[in-house]
C-alpha cells in the first residue's frame, strides 16, 4: 500500500490512533503472571506494553530494511547495546573506551542516530560508563494498548507425545514404549478475541534533534499496518492492525490538543454483540468536525 504524501512531511505534527485485533492468541505476556495475557485488574480490559508494539515495528524494520544504511536497530533480540555503542567510537576514532567529554558524548549520540533507526526514531538511553553515547528523546512515542472490552483470560492444557528426555519416562516401562506410550503436560495462555487501541504522537522539534528523514516516517506507517505479518507465532495466534488513523496539524507545534483529537475516533462493541469474537462485532464512528488546521488521514479503516 502506497503512504500518502500528506503524512510524510517530517516539519509536521501528528497525533494517531492504532487499532489492532487477537484472536485465539496472547497478544502480551506478563511474565509476573505465569505469562497470561496482561490485564487491567480493575476492568479486566487487556493490555499491551508501548515496549512490546516497539519490539514489533523494530523487528519489522530489521527485517526488512537492516541491511540498509542507517536502518539498523540498536536494540535486537538478545543484543549487547554497549557494542553498538562501541561501533560509534570506532568510527569516530575515539580511542578512550570512557571518553566523556561533552563533544565525543555529542559526537557519538549523533552517530547512533544517523545509523540505528530506533534511536532516530524512539530514542535511547547510551550513557552507559564505557562508550558513553548520551540519551536521545525520540520524536515518536506510544502508549499502551487497551482492549475496548473485558477480555478472558485463559490457560488451557496441552500435550506433547515426545519426552524431552530418557529421565522423562517411566522407569517400570521398558524405555522403547515409554516413548510411545508416554508424553509431557504444557501451559498455553490466550484470549479468545480482543480488539485493542493504542495512541501515539509525533514531535517535529525532536525529529530535527535527531535528524528524521520522510522516508522514515514512511517505513513507521508502513510497519504499523503489516508488523503483525512478520510476526507470526503459534502463541499469538492470528493478530492484524485494524485502523490506523493519522491526525496531520499545519504547525508544528499542533493546531489543537490530542486528546481533543482522540475523542473523534470512536470504536464500540455493536449493541447486539455480547461476546466479540470477531471484527465484525465492532464498529467505527468519526467525528469530521475537525479544529481549523488539523487533517485526517484514514490509513486503515475497519
Amino acid at each position: 500500500m502506497m503512504i500518502p504524501k500528506e503524512i510524510l512531511d517530517v516539519d509536521s505534527r501528528y497525533d494517531f490512533v492504532l487499532a489492532f485485533d487477537v484472536m485465539d492468541g496472547n497478544p502480551n505476556g506478563d511474565p509476573d503472571a505465569g505469562n497470561l495475557p496482561r490485564v487491567d485488574p480493575e476492568t479486566m480490559q487487556g493490555i499491551v506494553t508501548d515496549v512490546a508494539l516497539k519490539r514489533k515495528v523494530r523487528d519489522y524494520v530489521q527485517t526488512v530494511y537492516g541491511t540498509e544504511d542507517g536502518y539498523d536497530i540498536y536494540v535486537k533480540h538478545r543484543g549487547i547495546l554497549t557494542r553498538e555503542q562501541q561501533k560509534a567510537f570506532q568510527a569516530l576514532g575515539i580511542e578512550d573506551e570512557e571518553e566523556s567529554s561533552a563533544s565525543k558524548v555529542k559526537d557519538a549520540r549523533e552517530w547512533m542516530c544517523q545509523h540505528y533507526y530506533d534511536t532516530r526514531m524512539f530514542g535511547a538511553v547510551m550513557s552507559t560508563t564505557k562508550y558513553n553515547a548520551g540519551q536521545v528523546r525520540g520524536p515518536l512515542q506510544l502508549t499502551f494498548a487497551r482492549s475496548i472490552d473485558e477480555i478472558t483470560p485463559l490457560d488451557i492444557t496441552i500435550t506433547r507425545v515426545a519426552l524431552t528426555n530418557a529421565d522423562d519416562a517411566d522407569k517400570e516401562v521398558p524405555l522403547d514404549e515409554a516413548e510411545a506410550r508416554y508424553g509431557q503436560m504444557g501451559r498455553k495462555a490466550y484470549i479468545p478475541y480482543g480488539m485493542y487501541v493504542a495512541y501515539g504522537f509525533y514531535s517535529p522539534n525532536f525529529a530535527r534533534q535527531t535528524g528524521v528523514k520522510e522516508r522514515d516516517l514512511e517505513i513507521f506507517w508502513e510497519s504499523l499496518m503489516n508488523m503483525w505479518d512478520l510476526d507470526r507465532s503459534a502463541s499469538r495466534g492470528r493478530m492484524a492492525t485494524r485502523g490506523l488513523y493519522i491526525f496531520k496539524h499545519e504547525s508544528m507545534y499542533g493546531n489543537a490538543p490530542s486528546h481533543l483529537l482522540f475523542d473523534k475516533i470512536s470504536i464500540s462493541r455493536n449493541e447486539e454483540v455480547k461476546s466479540p469474537r470477531s471484527v465484525k462485532d465492532y464498529a467505527v464512528s468519526i467525528d469530521k468536525d475537525l479544529p481549523d488546521g488539523v487533517e485526517l488521514i484514514e490509513l486503515l479503516n475497519f
